[in-house]
């Protein structure tokens, strides 16, 4: 069996969506599990309901806004008469009734931007069916189990895998199924999320669980890039990568690829590719058991950082006590380090700008050290970096922190 997983971009419009099916009839004689995402920007739009219910005590302009959306694309797809049209409003409807419970914020995040992917699903799979291609949809919520870390579900691999074995191989003969990325179930019966963009991870633990042949992932780029071509021109493809440095890639920040992806797929030597939609022919990226020399540098610039330093209050130094009480907290409040540096009396991290975690991390923190902080940096990551490359982001930068080593330049700018 082999695995797709379309993104946002890739299933935008209708004229995307006709694309996206295109794409996977071409492929209607093999064994398809195919994993998507919310459609466009549906994830922010509703990250903005949230909002607009908690400011203004009502998101209904916003609700609205959504279901039109939806709507629309529904239209240019299917006659006025289809059942499409009344799923789509069963699912508005959840959505107005899950904002009206008394769930904690985290927890009433989930059961709320869950419903992006609980509509492009059943749009899509309702499109493929009326396509003339035989389609089930199944609800990734039966089969990808988690805790009730709301945000962040950690897989119970064990039960997940054998939900998993236990009918979606038998289910596939001789239909695509349509699934949902980025979604799980609590051992508690709530609606999970796997973390900001986890539909990549969706893909590898269902691929990981089924023994796939390999997983695709449709992207609006030609493959894994050595850059950002929005930022750098220049940019070039990877025509293949070690499951290694795209993990490497993925932690430092690159985006193409969810950080989660990469390890269930290397423990079975599934292969990844990367791949554009809008070019399906041509070959992308393959990530897989490999061995390259001399790989280009690769250069990953991360917004939206921040400088947090602890100072020792009483000017004792910084010990393992101490560290062991930060990286506690960090926990706690579900905040990766991208970067760390310490000196005899301080110790200083560079992390994603997440007010409420940072403000958390500060409360628990304050009557031990002296905190102080700088956001709206920038890190900048050269991996495999040459010496033409150093000087030129050395040049003209502020630069608040840097670290050098054999592979790797790293550097945190001002503006």
């Amino acid at each position: 069996m082999k695995v797709f997983k379309f993104g946002g971009a890739s299933i935008k419009s209708a004229a995307a969506i006709k694309n996206m099916c295109e794409i996977i009839r071409s492929h209607a004689n093999e064994k398809l599990l195919v994993v998507v995402s919310a459609m466009g920007k549906t994830t922010n739009a509703l990250e903005a309901i949230l909002a607009a219910k908690k400011n203004k005590g009502t998101a209904e302009e916003e609700i609205q806004s959504l279901l039109k959306y939806h709507i629309a694309i529904c239209n240019e797809l299917f006659e006025s008469d289809h059942i499409i049209f009344a799923i789509v409003d069963a699912i508005f409807d959840e959505l107005t009734n899950e904002l009206h419970q008394s769930y904690h914020y985290s927890q009433l995040y989930d059961q709320v931007v869950s419903k992006g992917e609980l509509l492009s699903s059943n749009i899509i799979a309702a499109y493929l069916e009326q396509c003339t291609t035989p389609t089930r949809w199944i609800d990734a919520r039966e089969y990808i189990r988690t805790d009730s870390n709301y945000r962040g579900g950690r897989i119970d691999w064990r039960l997940t895998e054998e939900l998993i074995l236990h009918d979606i191989a038998r289910m596939a003969e001789g239909y695509v199924l349509i699934t949902q990325g980025f979604i799980g179930k609590s051992d508690t019966h709530f609606t999970t999320t796997l973390g900001r963009e986890g539909s990549d991870f969706s893909a590898a633990i269902f691929a990981y669980c089924l023994n796939a042949t390999s997983v695709t992932v449709w992207k609006d780029v030609p493959g894994i890039l050595n850059a950002d071509p929005k930022l750098i021109p220049e940019a070039i493809l990877f025509n293949e990568l070690p499951y290694k440095e795209a993990a490497e890639m993925t932690y430092y920040g690159a985006s193409v690829i969810h950080p989660k992806t990469i390890k269930p797929l290397a423990n079975k030597s599934i292969p990844l590719y990367v791949k554009s939609f809008d070019h399906p022919d041509e070959p992308g990226t393959i990530i897989h058991n490999c061995e390259l020399k001399d790989l280009p540098p690769t250069i990953i610039i991360k917004d939206n950082q921040c400088l947090v330093s602890f100072k020792v209050i009483d000017y004792t130094f910084v010990n393992e006590d101490n560290l062991s009480l930060i990286f506690k907290k960090l926990s706690k409040v579900d905040l990766k380090i991208n970067i760390m540096q310490n000196s005899a009396i301080s110790f200083s991290i560079v992390v994603d700008y997440e007010v409420t975690k940072l403000e958390r991390l500060v409360e628990a923190l304050r009557d031990h050290f002296d905190i102080r902080y700088n956001t709206g940096l920038k890190l900048i990551t050269v991996k495999n970096y040459a010496q033409t490359i150093l000087d030129k982001y050395r040049t003209d930068q502020k630069i608040l922190l840097e670290q050098i080593s054999r592979n790797n330049y790293r550097a945190l700018v001002a503006p």
